[in-house]
């Protein structure tokens, strides 16, 4: 596979390194996948990465309807040999006293009966040696700071490391720069998600007490007072742990972040005892008020994907996800805005659907993952009319994969409702919920 080009100081370029067809801001799968789609068409990439790969990132949990996505890129076979296999989601609820298993190949499409977990320093830079490898130009250490439109196209203005700036033309702009969400923030499109101001505080740790058997990569989320926990089983033997609660829990902390989390983790008997006799390995780190959604991800010359886009709760962990099929999906938008310049408007449109659409799809269960309704449901899992291969589906990122998939998920909703209304009934008569009883 190749490497990634390293252009040197601008004055001693010729200088066609600045003009292209689309230029892509940001190297992460979002920015990789499409930069790669589009130059194996043919048309003149230019990507630029802020930082220089492999370098950390978290979300290291990836879903079954990734498979696919990875085989059309050619990368498949590299991310499997430095990733674990997870076959499927342990939910852990201490206010039902036990765990429930979902497991991958009892969803309703059977094909894709695995996920993998991945340190993202590794995998991010495989997508990205692979965009390079099909004709993209990939510059590193280069911070894209402004976006000026104009009919003719785009000048973008970037920093490099050095301190020099240069710009870059072209006719279509992608913005895939993660939660810098460049454009979004620019324009004043950003804006955060009321319904779900959460932060997060994580660390990796050796030693871990995992699973046995083939459920040893499976992830694990343990809800607690506040929130729920992340357990990641990565390949190398070192294992990811986040809590992510809502930002006003962390706000009221009065310890260091690495004492916070320590508190935080002992409040959670599953999670202590996993990490028992377990080393915390590098700093404990923390991000905070991570949803948002901008109010358009398209515009003249120019399409957001990605967590550019939007970045919802990764409870389902969703992200890796969404970026790369954004980017599948973007890489035809795109490639039709230059075949067609009058028909863009439409063909924008039709993409800032879409995008719409799949955020929404999983954002109606993230929303609800605390109250007690869902994780009722989750903790009693029931296949009535086959609505636990559908929600197995969600699980794996299928919820698009056909009508009768849809059609469950509706069910499940109804489902929910029904349970909510009887939860609402518990507490107006003062009586005990028996679902949440420990031990049932």
């Amino acid at each position: 596979m190749a490497q990634l080009q390293q252009v040197g100081n601008p004055a001693q370029q010729s200088g066609a390194e600045t003009n292209c067809d689309v230029l892509v801001i940001g190297g992460g799968p979002a920015g990789a996948t499409i930069a790669a789609l589009l130059a194996e068409r043919g048309r003149k990439i230019v990507l630029l990465e802020k930082d220089e790969h492999p370098r950390f990132h978290i979300g290291e949990s990836l879903l079954p309807q990734n498979l696919p996505l990875f085989d059309r890129l050619g990368v498949r076979e590299e991310i499997e040999k430095t990733s674990m296999t997870k076959h499927g989601i342990e939910f852990v609820s201490p206010f039902h006293g036990k765990s429930v298993k979902y497991d991958f190949a009892r969803a309703w499409d059977k094909r894709f009966p695995y996920a993998f977990q991945v340190r993202r320093s590794v995998f991010d830079h495989i997508l990205l040696k692979n965009a390079a490898a099909k004709g993209a130009t990939v510059i590193e250490n280069c911070r894209a700071t402004a976006v000026d439109f104009s009919s003719a196209g785009a000048t973008v203005t970037a920093k490099r490391a050095t301190g020099e700036t240069q710009e870059f033309r072209a006719a279509f702009v992608v913005d895939a720069s993660g939660r810098d969400t460049l454009l979004a923030a620019q324009m004043g499109f950003k804006q955060r998600n009321p319904r779900n101001n959460s932060a997060a505080i994580f660390g990796h740790f050796t030693n871990a007490r995992r699973l046995p058997g083939k459920d040893e990569g499976n992830i694990t989320i343990v809800w607690f007072d506040h929130g729920w926990f992340w357990f990641i089983p990565l390949a190398d033997g070192t294992t990811s742990v986040g809590a992510v609660a809502p930002a006003a829990f962390f706000k009221n902390r009065s310890a260091d972040l690495k004492a916070f989390f320590q508190s935080i983790i002992a409040s959670s008997p599953e999670i202590s005892a996993r990490l028992a006799d377990a080393q915390l390995a590098g700093e404990v780190q923390a991000t905070g008020n991570y949803s948002y959604a901008t109010e358009r991800a398209t515009g003249q010359k120019f399409i957001m994907v990605g967590d550019a886009c939007a970045f919802i709760d990764p409870v389902f962990s969703t992200g890796v996800y969404i970026a790369m099929t954004m980017g599948f999906w973007g890489a035809d938008a795109v490639e039709a805005c230059l075949r067609a310049p009058a028909r863009a408007p439409k063909i924008l449109k039709q993409y800032d659907s879409a995008a719409r659409q799949i955020l929404g799809g999983f954002t109606w269960f993230i929303y609800r993952i605390r109250e007690p309704a869902m994780r009722n449901l989750f903790m009693s899992p029931r296949n009535w009319f086959r609505v636990e291969e559908a929600v197995l589906s969600l699980l794996a990122g299928g919820i698009f994969d056909s009508w009768p998939v849809r059609a469950r998920l509706i069910i499940f909703r109804l489902i929910y409702y029904v349970t909510k209304l009887s939860h609402l009934r518990f507490r107006l008569t003062g009586a005990p919920k028996p679902q949440e009883a420990p031990g049932t």
